[in-house]
């Protein structure tokens, strides 16, 4: 029993026969030292431990003191190396530390160890980077956004950073030889106002290209703001304003996958209508919102068709629209090579 819990133990000895500094044989022995060594086992239920004697001895003829090693275990430490190795596949596995610690009856701090010495054995190549790449952030520990790029062909991952601060990213991409930034031939990302700086300063033979999906969410959201503000305007028991409430997600579909034919009926209204009457219908509570639909759903169906000379002309068209999709276009706007880049790709 080892604080509280119960350990199956194996008693071994370590013998010293010659003296590591001068290879005698002339040794004095001076005791033994003993250090509980933990081992693999196939119940976790069950840990193993090895209560290892190692010899201790005195060389007579070069007067050194030297204790018995072996390679079950490095100096010092008292996890054995067979523990390590399979810590460290159990790492390969789509698994929390805390699990893989549970398991191999060691602390996180043990598995976190293991992991740290394992990578410092290897090296990043900095004289190669993909001829795609792509740049996105995403929500890790904490919610914090984390920087992440991948190989535009593959989808691998190239490199995760801990922020998506642009000092950071610079700091880790000016690591990479001239050569391997001149190589990159596109950059795909979202609309972050400093990604396209980012790029243009590292790879100057990089086309930008703007993500088509970050095109569609930032119209969508523009416009589901808008329509919150027009529905705000009426009173919550008006037709209108349960035409623009309850079936807000036929404004967010593609207009022609609207039903068109089939009525069903929808008790907010005490009506049989098609989806495409109720859009219709609500979009006659305010023209200036009829106006923001007509130009996300035009530019969802150019994104759609790559039609690059359909979405120049939405960009330079003057219909009165929403103050957010009006923003939501002049930042096209800023960004007017990359956009076309993202529909003709």
């Amino acid at each position: 029993n080892i604080n509280g819990k119960i350990y199956k133990i194996y008693l071994a000895e370590l013998i010293q026969p010659t003296c590591p500094y001068c290879r005698s044989t002339n040794l004095k022995h001076n005791g033994h030292y003993v250090s509980n060594v933990r081992f693999i086992t196939a119940d976790a239920s069950k840990p193993v431990t090895i209560r290892l004697r190692k010899q201790r001895v005195l060389c007579n003829y070069c007067l050194k003191r030297s204790m018995a090693q072996s390679n079950l275990v490095n100096k010092g430490c008292y996890i054995s190396n067979t523990s390590k190795r399979k810590i460290l596949s159990a790492l390969t596995e789509d698994r929390s530390m805390t699990s893989i610690a549970r398991e191999h009856n060691v602390s996180v701090n043990t598995v976190q160890r293991v992991l740290e010495v394992c990578s410092s054995k290897f090296y990043d190549a900095f004289d190669h980077l993909p001829e795609h790449l792509a740049f996105d952030e995403f929500k890790g520990v904490g919610k914090k956004l984390h920087f992440i790029c991948l190989d535009g062909d593959t989808h691998k991952v190239v490199q995760i950073l801990r922020t998506r601060f642009k000092p950071d990213i610079l700091r880790y991409f000016y690591k990479f030889t001239p050569k391997a930034r001149a190589m990159v031939k596109t950059v795909t990302m979202d609309l972050n106002c400093y990604y396209p700086l980012v790029a243009r300063e590292l790879f100057p033979n990089a086309q930008i290209v703007i993500d088509r999906f970050h095109m569609v969410q930032m119209l969508t959201r523009s416009f589901n703001i808008f329509r919150v503000q027009i529905m705000k305007q009426f009173n919550k028991r008006s037709r209108e304003y349960k035409l623009l409430k309850s079936p807000w997600k036929l404004y967010l579909m593609k207009y022609d996958k609207l039903n068109k034919t089939t009525p069903y009926y929808d008790w907010h209204f005490k009506d049989c209508l098609t989806q495409e009457h109720v859009v219709l219908d609500g979009l006659d509570c305010d023209q200036t919102l009829e106006n923001t639909y007509r130009v996300m759903q035009d530019f969802m169906t150019a994104i759609q068709d790559n039609d690059e000379k359909k979405v120049i002309h939405l960009l330079h068209s003057k219909q009165n629209v929403g103050k957010q999709m009006h923003q939501t276009l002049l930042t096209f706007k800023r960004n007017y090579s990359g956009v076309l880049n993202g529909i003709t790709s």
